[in-house]
């Protein structure tokens, strides 16, 4: 009697399994939180051996710092795409978009991951780092469509830089409610009215309101361009 051959492993090209490695490690930030990436996880998600999750990251630390980078990258090119890939928009429909987009209930998996990546960094020098750097991304591609705006005479703004600053420290606020769960709070049954003050529509509008003051533009019209 003869034994049957085994198929034989398909071994995937180093940088093919690497970015496999830190996609499913994004996905777990995005989902459950940076603390809950570790190499058994990853391994377990991939059905492979922690080994070799180690083997492209030896240290756990360096996947959560590349994973939260990954999903930040991500998150940011869909929700600000290059100028070149929209160039068909306006600053004005882009900026709108962007704003109404990352306010909104779609994006929470994001400001929670913001928000749990800035407390980690407290402890962790190269989750710091990381943070910092994306963090000098995102300013730097809205302060290029804030400058794109002025040059095209649709904002008004003499400092491009400081109106970018205001709105993503505005964004940044709002994001520290990310983990109240608003649909789940019932004003009455703890006397205070919480979801009643979470919902006012001065919140819900803030990002846009303030990035309306700054660049000088009509109110309502954020909201208008991005329907």
């Amino acid at each position: 009697m003869t034994s049957r051959p085994q198929a034989a492993r398909t071994r995937k090209p180093p940088g093919e399994r690497r970015a496999e490695i830190l996609h499913t490690a994004a996905r777990i930030a995005l989902d459950e939180g940076l603390e809950r990436i570790t190499l058994r996880r990853v391994a377990d998600e991939l059905g492979v051996r922690p080994g070799l999750i180690g083997h492209y990251f030896p240290a756990a630390d360096d996947l959560v710092s590349e994973a939260f980078a990954h999903a930040a990258a991500q998150e940011r090119d869909a929700l600000l795409p290059p100028g070149a890939h929209e160039a068909d928009r306006s600053p004005t429909a882009r900026l709108a978009g962007f704003l109404v987009r990352l306010t909104g209930a779609d994006c929470l998996d994001l400001s929670r991951l913001w928000l749990n990546a800035r407390h980690l960094s407290r402890f962790k020098p190269g989750l710091r780092a990381t943070v910092r750097e994306q963090e000098s991304l995102t300013r730097t591609a809205l302060t290029g469509l804030m400058e794109e705006g002025v040059r095209r005479g649709e904002f008004r703004t003499d400092d491009p830089l400081g109106a970018a600053l205001h709105i993503l420290v505005t964004v940044d606020g709002l994001g520290a409610y990310a983990n109240d769960d608003i649909e789940d709070i019932d004003g009455d049954s703890n006397g205070e009215g919480e979801s009643e003050d979470l919902n006012h529509p001065a919140l819900q509008d803030l990002a846009l309101t303030v990035a309306e003051h700054r660049l000088d533009l009509a109110p309502g019209l954020l909201r208008a361009a991005a329907i």
